[in-house]
């Protein structure tokens, strides 16, 4: 961990807090984020160029500040640490995106509607990620040696995907979906967009507002493995915050121009597998081997790039 724990001012927080907000609030209300669409190929191509755009773009303007302000050489060390935490999140939100497909598919969610469930899931995710880094970035202050169960808990998760990766969940037989079902009233049955229904006076939940649980269930899983993750590059809570939230918000965009083509990805576990595998071993290092971030974004890169050139190799043919 390298350069000074905390970069950012309290009106860069407040500054990249309201940039979330705005484009959530130029998702819903200018681009009909709120409303029934089906998503095209093109525009989810287009949104994940726009998100993509614009990482590297707060990264450049990141380094830019940094560099006038407090010197060349910790503005390169940020920026290479959010690049490192912005890959890495991305790269392991392909997971979520193939859990999200099994989803949709066993609900039998209308591609109409998934859009409408993805945006109050990304919502959820955000307020839920918030909270976590900023109590991880608390824990790690107060006890560093938390960093070590961290790389433990990496290094489990890797080996038990690697174990587990031709494996596909029952969603239906979840038990956070086992116990919304005990404890909401379910009208059943296609209620187009709607997260609740009114019958003879008395409110009902929808299917559809179960999938949104558990798509917020899903995703709070996820979370436990990729935060720690990214403190394995920076324990800045800044970069872990941006980083992670900039993954996030263009998570719906890449589920939608992934989701037609998911199935030719499947190797893409054993990289992300591999990734955190990695990651793990480089915390639990750390006391006697210090693996510098460019090496770590180029080790996570060959990984990641290498298995998905590998599932588009074997599933050429498709």
């Amino acid at each position: 961990m390298n350069g000074i724990e905390n970069i950012a001012t309290a009106p860069m927080w407040a500054g990249f807090v309201a940039f979330v907000l705005v484009m959530l609030a130029v998702d819903l209300w200018v681009f009909g984020g709120n409303k029934a669409h089906k998503v095209t190929a093109r525009e989810a191509a287009a949104w994940s160029v726009g998100w993509f755009s614009l990482a590297l773009a707060f990264n450049g303007g990141l380094w830019w500040y940094l560099n006038g302000t407090v010197g060349a050489e910790i503005a390169e060390q940020k920026s290479l640490e959010f690049l490192s935490g912005y890959l890495i999140e991305k790269a392991l939100s392909v997971d979520n995106i193939f859990i999200f497909l099994l989803i949709f598919t066993a609900f039998q969610v209308k591609p109409e509607y998934q859009r409408r469930v993805l945006i109050y899931g990304v919502l959820g995710a955000i307020v839920m990620r918030a909270i976590m880094i900023l109590a991880g970035a608390w824990v790690v202050s107060e006890f560093s040696w938390v960093l070590y169960l961290f790389g433990a808990f990496l290094l489990y998760t890797g080996v038990k995907m690697l174990k587990a990766v031709d494996d596909e969940p029952d969603v239906k037989n979840n038990p956070v979906l086992r116990f919304a079902r005990r404890h909401l009233p379910v009208s059943e049955g296609d209620h187009g967009e709607k997260f609740v229904v009114w019958k003879d006076g008395k409110r009902y939940v929808t299917p559809l507002l179960l999938v949104l649980i558990l798509i917020e269930a899903t995703d709070l899983v996820f979370a436990v493995d990729s935060i720690p993750a990214i403190f394995a590059i920076t324990s800045d809570p800044f970069i872990v915050f941006t980083s992670n939230m900039f993954a996030i918000l263009g998570l719906r965009a890449l589920y939608f121009l992934l989701a037609d083509i998911a199935d030719r990805f499947h190797l893409l576990k054993y990289g992300l597998a591999l990734v955190l595998c990695f990651i793990g071993l480089k915390m639990l290092l750390l006391p006697w081997i210090h693996i510098p971030v460019h090496i770590s974004l180029s080790v996570v890169a060959l990984l990641i790039a290498g298995s998905v050139v590998a599932s588009l190799y074997v599933t050429r043919k498709k």
